[in-house]
Protein backbone atom coordinates (compact mmCIF):
# COMPACT_ATOMS: atom_id res chain seq x y z
CA UNK A 1 0.00 0.00 0.00
CA UNK A 2 1.05 3.53 -0.72
CA UNK A 3 1.66 5.74 2.37
CA UNK A 4 -0.82 8.53 2.97
CA UNK A 5 0.53 11.92 1.95
CA UNK A 6 0.48 14.23 4.92
CA UNK A 7 0.20 18.01 4.67
CA UNK A 8 3.53 19.77 4.56
CA UNK A 9 4.23 22.67 6.88
CA UNK A 10 4.68 25.77 4.75
CA UNK A 11 6.72 28.66 6.04
CA UNK A 12 4.71 31.54 4.60
CA UNK A 13 7.56 34.00 5.12
CA UNK A 14 9.89 31.96 2.90
CA UNK A 15 7.48 31.51 -0.03
CA UNK A 16 8.17 33.78 -2.99
CA UNK A 17 5.10 35.84 -3.75
CA UNK A 18 4.97 38.03 -6.85
CA UNK A 19 4.11 41.71 -6.52
CA UNK A 20 0.56 41.09 -7.76
CA UNK A 21 0.09 38.65 -4.86
CA UNK A 22 1.28 41.26 -2.37
CA UNK A 23 -1.07 43.84 -3.89
CA UNK A 24 -3.96 41.40 -3.50
CA UNK A 25 -3.11 40.51 0.10
CA UNK A 26 -2.61 44.16 1.05
CA UNK A 27 -5.95 44.97 -0.60
CA UNK A 28 -7.61 42.60 1.84
CA UNK A 29 -5.61 43.96 4.79
CA UNK A 30 -6.46 47.56 3.90
CA UNK A 31 -10.15 46.67 3.56
CA UNK A 32 -10.13 45.04 6.98
CA UNK A 33 -8.40 48.08 8.50
CA UNK A 34 -10.95 50.41 6.95
CA UNK A 35 -13.80 48.25 8.23
CA UNK A 36 -12.37 48.16 11.75
CA UNK A 37 -11.67 51.91 11.76
CA UNK A 38 -15.19 52.85 10.68
CA UNK A 39 -16.75 52.84 14.20
CA UNK A 40 -13.86 54.95 15.52
CA UNK A 41 -14.29 57.45 12.69
CA UNK A 42 -18.05 57.68 13.23
CA UNK A 43 -17.54 58.18 16.96
CA UNK A 44 -14.90 60.90 16.37
CA UNK A 45 -17.16 62.68 13.89
CA UNK A 46 -20.10 62.46 16.28
CA UNK A 47 -18.02 63.85 19.14
CA UNK A 48 -16.63 66.69 17.04
CA UNK A 49 -20.10 67.70 15.85
CA UNK A 50 -21.79 67.41 19.25
CA UNK A 51 -20.54 70.70 20.67
CA UNK A 52 -17.73 73.21 20.59
CA UNK A 53 -16.08 71.45 23.52
CA UNK A 54 -16.27 68.14 21.67
CA UNK A 55 -14.71 69.73 18.60
CA UNK A 56 -11.86 71.19 20.65
CA UNK A 57 -11.37 67.82 22.36
CA UNK A 58 -11.07 66.05 19.00
CA UNK A 59 -8.80 68.81 17.65
CA UNK A 60 -6.50 68.22 20.62
CA UNK A 61 -6.41 64.48 20.03
CA UNK A 62 -5.65 64.86 16.33
CA UNK A 63 -2.52 66.88 17.06
CA UNK A 64 -1.01 64.02 19.10
CA UNK A 65 1.80 62.19 17.18
CA UNK A 66 0.22 58.75 17.71
CA UNK A 67 -3.06 60.06 16.28
CA UNK A 68 -1.15 61.37 13.28
CA UNK A 69 0.41 57.94 12.73
CA UNK A 70 -3.01 56.29 12.92
CA UNK A 71 -4.36 58.85 10.48
CA UNK A 72 -1.44 58.14 8.15
CA UNK A 73 -2.21 54.41 8.39
CA UNK A 74 -5.77 55.26 7.44
CA UNK A 75 -4.58 57.27 4.45
CA UNK A 76 -2.45 54.33 3.34
CA UNK A 77 -5.33 51.88 3.79
CA UNK A 78 -7.77 54.09 1.89
CA UNK A 79 -5.45 54.84 -1.03
CA UNK A 80 -4.20 51.26 -1.36
CA UNK A 81 -7.72 49.88 -1.21
CA UNK A 82 -8.87 52.42 -3.80
CA UNK A 83 -6.04 51.86 -6.29
CA UNK A 84 -5.95 48.08 -5.85
CA UNK A 85 -9.73 47.96 -6.17
CA UNK A 86 -9.55 49.86 -9.46
CA UNK A 87 -6.88 47.42 -10.62
CA UNK A 88 -9.07 44.46 -9.67
CA UNK A 89 -12.03 46.00 -11.50
CA UNK A 90 -9.89 46.42 -14.61
CA UNK A 91 -8.81 42.78 -14.37
CA UNK A 92 -12.44 41.71 -13.97
CA UNK A 93 -13.29 43.23 -17.35
CA UNK A 94 -10.13 41.67 -18.85
CA UNK A 95 -8.09 44.87 -19.15
CA UNK A 96 -4.41 44.30 -18.52
CA UNK A 97 -4.60 40.57 -17.88
CA UNK A 98 -1.35 39.82 -19.66
CA UNK A 99 1.66 39.09 -17.50
CA UNK A 100 3.55 42.28 -18.33
CA UNK A 101 0.46 44.48 -17.93
CA UNK A 102 -0.42 42.81 -14.62
CA UNK A 103 3.10 43.47 -13.34
CA UNK A 104 2.95 47.08 -14.50
CA UNK A 105 -0.42 47.67 -12.84
CA UNK A 106 0.87 46.12 -9.61
CA UNK A 107 3.86 48.46 -9.66
CA UNK A 108 1.57 51.40 -10.44
CA UNK A 109 -0.68 50.57 -7.46
CA UNK A 110 2.27 50.33 -5.07
CA UNK A 111 3.89 53.48 -6.45
CA UNK A 112 0.68 55.55 -6.37
CA UNK A 113 -0.12 54.36 -2.84
CA UNK A 114 3.39 55.17 -1.66
CA UNK A 115 3.38 58.62 -3.23
CA UNK A 116 0.01 59.59 -1.78
CA UNK A 117 1.03 58.26 1.65
CA UNK A 118 4.34 60.16 1.53
CA UNK A 119 2.51 63.33 0.51
CA UNK A 120 0.10 62.88 3.41
CA UNK A 121 3.01 62.23 5.81
CA UNK A 122 4.78 65.36 4.62
CA UNK A 123 1.57 67.36 5.10
CA UNK A 124 0.82 65.86 8.53
CA UNK A 125 4.27 66.11 10.06
CA UNK A 126 5.49 69.47 8.74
Amino acid sequence: MKPIARPVYLDLLCIYLPLAGWVSILHRVSGALLFLALPLGVWALSLSLSSEAGFLRMAGWVTHPLSKLLLLLGVWAFTHHLFAGLRHLALDVHWGTGLSHARQSSRAVMLATGLVTLLAAWRLFT
